[in-house]
């Protein structure tokens, strides 16, 4: 398909980024080998967690983060993805610090709404507290005339907070009840789609069910941005 060698800078958590893996091989087109992206994968789980830095004056990411984005310059990448929303708020220093194009999820998230038919209006928002603390997709999403719901601050601590957890602690199965109750009060609060904006919250909702709305899984929305850039 291409000589473009995609770099995915992950361990954030390590199965989201072992998953987009699967979804970026999945959603190619190809009969062969050949006919997939190269790609090289810095799975690093010792990146400091992005919520406790954000919301707790945890210890900063970003040295961590730029450590990752060194081996993947050396490795001779041409672009980034990073399988972790919560990342992105660190984004504008991990660009500053490489001449290499870092793929936006925000921006891969909003592109599959409207694959899926659905137009700028209200949508529910499901993602890590430090997530929608920033205002990662308010701020990216609303001036393209999105409206973006969120979980209540008890729902997050009741619910989405903890499913995220025990898909990092590897019970994705039980996260699936939690998460699939909060994106089905967003929509019965008047959103049309649902996206799931932290890369754990897709594992979690894939482990049951079929939800019955339209959700734009970020892992997936991310790696057909990846296929894209790679088609050039």
């Amino acid at each position: 398909m291409s000589d473009r060698i995609l770099g995915v800078l992950g361990g954030m958590g390590p199965l989201a980024s072992a998953e987009f893996m699967r979804r970026l091989t999945l959603l190619t087109p190809a009969a062969r080998d050949q006919d997939h992206i190269p790609a090289i994968l810095v799975s690093d789980p010792r990146v400091p967690d992005r919520t406790e830095a954000r919301l707790h004056g945890g210890e900063d990411p970003l040295p961590a983060l730029l450590r990752g984005i060194r081996v993947l310059e050396a490795a001779g990448c041409g672009a980034i993805a990073i399988p972790c929303n919560t990342a992105h708020g660190w984004f504008e220093g991990m660009g500053a610090a490489t001449p290499l194009p870092i793929l936006h999820i925000v921006d891969a998230a909003e592109v599959d709404l409207l694959r899926q038919g659905v137009r700028p209006g209200r949508i529910g928002l499901m993602g890590t507290a430090a997530t929608l603390a920033m205002r990662l997709y308010q701020e990216r999403l609303e001036a393209r005339g999105w409206e973006c719901l969120v979980p209540t601050p008890e729902e997050m601590a009741s619910h989405v907070s903890p499913a995220i957890a025990q898909v990092k602690a590897n019970d994705v199965a039980g996260a699936y009840a939690p998460l699939a109750e909060i994106a089905g009060r967003l929509m019965a609060r008047g959103a049309h789609a649902v996206v799931l904006g932290c890369t754990e919250i897709p594992l979690g909702v894939d482990a049951g069910p079929t939800l019955p709305f339209p959700v734009t899984d970020t892992i997936a929305a991310l790696a057909r941005a990846a296929i894209g850039w790679a088609r050039g």
